[in-house]
């Protein structure tokens, strides 16, 4: 497509083909709020080019903000002043990039030779912050122009690393060499146990507080450039914008950086095989500490004890992660193309995708990992002074609330109070004093958590009967008395927990001895809790104390329940009006669970909005069972191509698939399309999509009966976002009743609560707490529809089978491109008259 450059308003904007006016009217009311710094709301209809808008837009914004800074930074380095309002000149003020404020107060009667002494130091300063920045930046610019153009550097990664392996081999099989000569050295304890001791905790008020090895303080710290974040749901969402960028004009131009979890973009087979994402981030963590502390071992190994070589990470190299960063600048790529590009340096894609972010210009990420603190600071994303953009927003407050919610069973807090428990006993004397004053703590927390759930921490959660079952709802205040654990300052043991690792140090624990430790003589307390933690883990046996041999085979073990505690216990921090504590007894204590439902996501959310300089919220907008087999044959005998018919619930498909199967109906519908359902797991919807749109393709080159595929799908399911049934995918959508969600939910009806008693209801308005409940149905139902028509030449039936849709609150809520198309029928008779002559039409080539 031709690069069409656009002017609208004064403003150029490059566009691959003619735009809209509805695209340009969005790229310069974009242009326009990230100009302002300001917070814009922008609903666009499905088909009309939403993503490309975006793109546009806000990278036209980018072009022009980077020009005015250069051109300014210029100028200040040329003339030493800025200009004043009136004319004038002021000497040089600190930029926005400066970690100061231009205007520093000074004390009252400084003498003037002080003042001008500071301020010319401030100026001298600044000046050299930008010639710094600017040789960084050319520095940059080259380095990238040359592996632009230089192949060969892409291979200087893999042979570094090559050369590293061998090097490394040679020296292990050298030092195996030397152990076998000298021998066996007596040891106190088993090797590598020291991994496993927690280190000495220095709480806030005392200096050299515990951090994380996830961090490499020898790298040196980079500017961040000013940038543009884009975030949306799922990985499928995000492909397609990354896409979209690479055709766009700002294709080849824009730094672009694609970030993901470590169970995405981990290339390292060993690790990869373990599946979780837990197990794979705790794997991860553990082989750059081995890597870190390895030389330091190695100087100080005792000489009295001979030391575990613990594994490292292969693709975990300073010079290979460096050039990967390089390479990711070079050219936009989503995460499939980084992952390839990792293998074939050599260099871990997460790490490597990571160092990229401070000189990237636009960084593409899940919602999770921008809207959860913990997880930005972990990723290095800073937002200070940078714009987000949320995409497919209409899952913004559920994806807010689900992130910051927890759940824990009392299995789990049985299974985290019985291995804390354990590792206490064993490590208890090598231990200092703070930690296990927390770690008394944390157990004294576990059993009264279990005791609130009227169950006994002592005994078997999988035989424990709850004398009283139902659902109970709290406040955050309540539960914490009712728990007598009010004189707990939680927010010091979450502070523990995130430093300590301690749920990490527990889990490497569990992972080398197993769950079940022999009774031993010095701790006979250990055996009353044999018998109930082999029924937690029936697959693990009773072992002695001695660390799994390497290179035995192992199972992989779930994550440690204590980290999903930990999650529970940062929820309690929420202020009290803010969430509710559910307690549900389900019988026996193990089914039983404390679940945390946060209430206000705001709050949350006001953290980006107050760290960015400009937000960006952008998004598109059952009854009868026989009546409904009926229409859906009817319409596959006119329709063409794809039909894909949504249903309210997975039962409520399970349900009438089983009744047009009973009845014989699906041998009908299966005269005119091939029926395909929605899996129930995530990794078979691309082989389902993919065998849908192959029979649809062979049904309208060899014609016959069959005329394409019916795909019966559920709202909110798998189906219902980020695909597109664009074309012949989805030539007719149908919409099955109104997917209302459980009223009696106990979730639901505390947010419904919670509304009605914080919103003003406006006089002829619905209480705040039933408009939320018609507008997760209408949600769900515009972003199911919105499926089908992508593009300006595509067409598509809609059709809503409930009368629901017809009357003014629901019909209202529909949007705007559909509300206004609307034609409501009495009946199916003129309906089934309207879409056959529809349909007739639209297959008569022009």
């Amino acid at each position: 497509m031709a690069n069409k450059t656009q002017e609208v308003g004064g403003i150029h904007f490059p566009f691959p083909f003619t735009p809209y006016s509805i695209q340009k009217d969005f790229m310069a009311e974009l242009y326009r709020v990230l100009e302002a710094g300001k917070i814009g709301i922008f609903e666009s209809p499905t088909g009309t080019g939403k993503s490309l808008s975006l793109i546009c837009g806000a990278l036209s914004w980018l072009r022009d903000f980077e020009q005015k800074k250069h051109q300014e930074e210029a100028r200040l380095l040329e003339t030493g002043t800025v200009p004043l309002s009136d004319g004038q000149e002021q000497p040089l003020s600190l930029s926005s990039s400066c970690k100061e404020t231009p205007d520093t107060l000074r004390p009252v009667g400084e003498p003037d030779w002080v003042t001008q002494f500071v301020q010319k130091k401030e100026e001298r300063d600044l000046v050299d912050r930008l010639k710094e920045e600017q040789v960084r930046r050319k520095k940059r610019e080259e380095r990238l122009q040359q592996i632009r153009h230089n192949a060969q550097l892409k291979y200087a990664a893999k042979r570094m690393r090559q050369e590293e392996e061998e090097m490394e081999r040679v020296l292990r099989l050298s030092r195996e060499a030397l152990a076998a000569g000298a021998g066996a050295e007596p040891w106190e304890q088993p090797a590598g146990e020291e991994d496993l001791v927690l280190a000495e905790y220095e709480s806030d008020e005392e200096k050299g507080a515990a951090s994380g090895v996830d961090e490499d303080e020898d790298d040196p710290e980079e500017e961040h450039v000013t940038k543009i974040y884009y975030c949306s749901r799922t990985h499928s969402q995000l492909a397609q914008f990354v896409h979209e960028v690479q055709r766009s004009p700002f294709g080849k131009d824009t730094r672009l950086v694609s970030l993901g979890s470590r169970q995405n973009l981990c290339i390292n087979e060993d690790v990869k095989t373990l599946g979780s994402a837990q197990l794979i981030n705790d794997r991860c963590m553990e082989m750059q500490r081995s890597k870190h502390e390895k030389s330091r071992a190695e100087e100080e190994k005792p000489k009295r004890r001979r030391q575990e070589r613990r594994a490292t990470c292969p693709f975990y190299g300073y010079e290979q992660l460096q050039l990967l960063r390089d390479q990711v600048l070079v050219g936009v790529k989503d995460i499939e193309q980084l992952v390839a590009l990792g293998k074939e340096a050599r260099a871990c894609p997460y790490y490597g995708s990571r160092s990229a972010i401070p000189a990237a210009q636009l960084v593409v990420l899940p919602y999770q990992m921008l809207l959860h603190a913990a997880t930005r600071q972990a990723a290095g994303i800073r937002l200070q002074g940078q714009v987000v953009l949320i995409d497919e927003a209409h899952n913004l407050i559920d994806t807010i609330t689900g992130i910051h919610s927890a759940e824990v069973s009392g299995s789990q807090l049985c299974q985290a109070h019985s291995q804390l428990l354990q590792y206490m006993e064993r490590y208890g004397k090598r231990l200092k004093a703070k930690n296990l004053m927390y770690i008394k703590q944390i157990l004294y927390l576990l059993e009264k958590f279990v005791t609130v759930l009227g169950g006994n921490i002592k005994q078997n959660p999988n035989t424990q009967s709850l004398s009283e079952t139902g659902t109970e709802l709290k406040t955050i205040n309540d539960f914490l008395f009712e728990s007598q654990i009010d004189n707990i300052n939680l927010f010091k043991v979450r502070r523990y927990c995130e430093r300590s690792m301690v749920s990490r140090k527990l889990f490497g624990f569990t992972e080398r001895y197993g769950t079940v430790l022999a009774p031993s003589r010095e701790h006979p307390t250990l055996a009353g809790f044999q018998h109930f933690l082999q029924s937690l883990q029936p697959t693990v046996t009773q072992t002695s104390v001695t660390p799994v041999e390497e290179g035995e085979a192992r199972m992989p073990r779930p994550a440690s329940p204590l980290m999903h505690i930990e999650s529970f216990l940062a929820a309690l921090t929420t202020a009290n009006q803010d969430g509710r504590v559910i307690l549900s007894r389900q019988g026996s204590l193990s089914q039983s669970s404390l679940k945390f439902l946060l209430l206000n996501p705001a709050v949350h959310f006001a953290q980006v909005v107050k760290e960015c300089r400009a937000v960006v919220i952008a998004g598109g907008t059952m009854q009868p069972m026989d009546e409904t087999g009926r229409i859906l044959c009817n319409l596959c005998t006119v329709v063409p191509g794809g039909v894909v018919c949504f249903f309210p619930s997975y039962e409520y498909q399970r349900q009438v698939y089983a009744h047009w199967d009973k009845s014989g109906l699906l041998a009908r519908l299966a005269v005119r399309k091939k029926i395909f359902q929605e899996p129930k797991r995530a990794n078979q919807v691309e082989q389902v999509l993919m065998e849908y749109s192959r029979c649809i393709k062979c049904c309208g080159q060899a014609g016959g009966t069959v005329t394409g595929a019916l795909l019966l799908s559920v709202v909110g399911g798998k189906m219902s976002e980020g695909i597109n049934f664009s074309d012949n995918l989805g030539r007719c959508v149908v919409m099955v009743g109104m997917p209302y969600p459980n009223i009696k939910s106990p979730e639901l009806q505390e947010k419904m609560a919670y509304l009605d008693q914080t919103l003003p209801r406006g006089p002829g308005q619905p209480p705040p707490g039933k408009a939320l409940v018609e507008n997760l149905c209408m949600k769900a139902v515009n972003q199911s529809i919105g499926r089908a028509i992508r593009h300006q030449k595509d067409f598509a039936s809609i059709v809503l089978l409930d009368q629901r849709y017809a009357r003014p609150p629901v019909l209202g809520k529909l949007p705007a491109w559909i509300r206004d198309r609307v034609e409501v029928k009495a009946t199916f008779g003129p309906a089934f008259a309207a879409m056959r002559k529809f349909h007739r039409e639209k297959s008569v080539p022009s």
